[in-house]
């Protein structure tokens, strides 16, 4: 996935005419730690496993990015992921540089009590190089609120009430109301900006979505709820689908029952995989990375497409499709609903005072619906597709205020200062 994060700024780099020093400045991470965590398994063994924790850049604010606890987390993963963060921090223009990191372990094997453990271990590991004007994990894959509560309170051990070193926490510890659906509302104020300029709304449009954890379901239900048919979904347990539209409470209800889509009565049961070349106008991957390949780029039928996953086309499929005419809403704009209410939490946190649920929503409609505009309207001015166009307004908020910070502005070239 690295190869691919920086094949598609390097296009970008492109357009912006950069030359190579430039480019190795922006790419290099500022910090890459890795840790060896031994922790005692409940059966009293031993556990082991290693953390990450990728630092890229720190040049427009504090960094953030999640955590990952999967199996596959490895360094590259979290220099790719933490890349794309302080491009999509710059995209919707909130205060931050990115970073990411992880744990390779796998929780659906742990106890609740093992996972504490890991947790903790690994807090203490890094609690130099995290902290609330320092670096400040979220939520990520296999991770959630519990998780961001342990680390609080053990880190807070160390340094003392803190309740801005992590985002998306429980509400009851200091987190902000609308966190959980906030990449999901993102979504849907992207989608619904590009089908308005189309003269379209969303109840014009047909929905698959891949995914439905927490992105997932709620882009489900916002967007059902402005009248847009979800026809496909699917989940680690296969794809359920239904042309004339799912019944979207129903299956909510029916997920939070039996824990996945699989054998909801109001579809038909699907390949999982099919949910991605189904016939519906718009499809949202809203699970883990490079779902859509090189080898079924080509039986995508849906003419829009919104990432609310992290990386979830790979370079050769997203040239497939943009090819066709697809449109293709990137990842570092579509999915960053979520940091920018992690902004609002750390505001709050910072401030010590609590928003009103009615204000999260409304800044987030403000901030994801201007990120959108820019990113538009400079596609169309450049006749660029919206991943450039993202990225090439990423690069130049970060190279901007590098120059401000380094005096190095008579090194920029002319693109960047326009």
């Amino acid at each position: 996935m690295l190869n691919t994060v920086n094949l598609f700024f390097n296009r970008a780099a492109d357009h912006l005419e950069l030359g190579d020093q430039l480019r190795q400045i922006l790419l290099t991470p500022n910090r890459v730690m890795r840790v060896e965590i031994v922790t005692e398994s409940d059966a009293g063994g031993l556990h082991h496993h290693l953390g990450y924790r990728v630092q890229h850049s720190a040049v427009r604010g504090p960094m953030k990015g999640g955590l990952r606890y999967h199996p596959s987390m490895d360094e590259d993963h979290a220099a790719s992921l933490a890349s794309l963060m302080t491009w999509k921090t710059a995209v919707v223009d909130v205060p931050y540089g990115g970073a990411k990191g992880g744990i390779n372990c796998d929780p659906s094997k742990l106890s609740e009590a093992e996972l504490y453990r890991i947790t903790t271990t690994f807090v203490g590991l890094v609690k130099e190089i995290i902290g609330p004007t320092i670096d400040i994990p979220a939520p990520d894959v296999n991770t959630n609120a519990q998780i961001m509560g342990w680390i609080m309170d053990e880190y807070s051990k160390y340094y003392g009430f803190s309740p801005g070193v992590v985002t998306g926490k429980p509400v009851d510890l200091f987190g902000s109301l609308g966190r959980d659906e906030a990449t999901g509302r993102g979504v849907m104020y992207v989608l619904e900006e590009y089908l308005n300029a189309d003269n379209r709304k969303l109840s014009d449009v047909t929905v698959a979505i891949q995914g439905f954890g927490n992105v997932g379901s709620h882009s489900a239900r916002l967007i059902a709820d402005q009248g847009a048919r979800i026809v496909a979904v699917s989940d680690i347990s296969g794809g359920i689908a239904n042309d004339k539209g799912l019944d979207v409470p129903e299956l909510l209800a029916w997920v939070k029952e039996n824990g996945v889509v699989k054998g909801f009565p109001g579809a038909n049961a699907i390949e999982g995989d099919a949910v991605l070349t189904c016939n519906a106008d718009v499809l949202i991957p809203a699970a883990l990375e490079e779902a859509i390949t090189e080898a079924n780029a080509g039986d995508v039928q849906a003419q829009i497409i919104v990432e609310a996953a992290n990386g979830p086309l790979t370079a050769e499929a997203h040239d497939i499709l943009i090819g066709k005419g697809v449109t293709v809403i990137p990842d570092i704009l579509a999915n960053a609903g979520g940091v920018t209410v992690s902004y609002f939490e750390w505001s709050q946190n910072i401030q010590h005072y609590r928003w009103e649920e009615s204000r999260v929503v409304e800044e987030l409609d403000k901030v994801m619906r201007k990120a959108y505009r820019s990113v538009a309207e400079l596609a169309a001015r450049d006749g660029i597709d919206h991943r450039s166009a993202a990225f090439v307004l990423a690069i130049k908020r970060v190279a901007r205020a590098a120059a401000s910070r380094r005096s190095i502005k008579q090194h920029l070239p002319p693109t960047l200062l326009d």
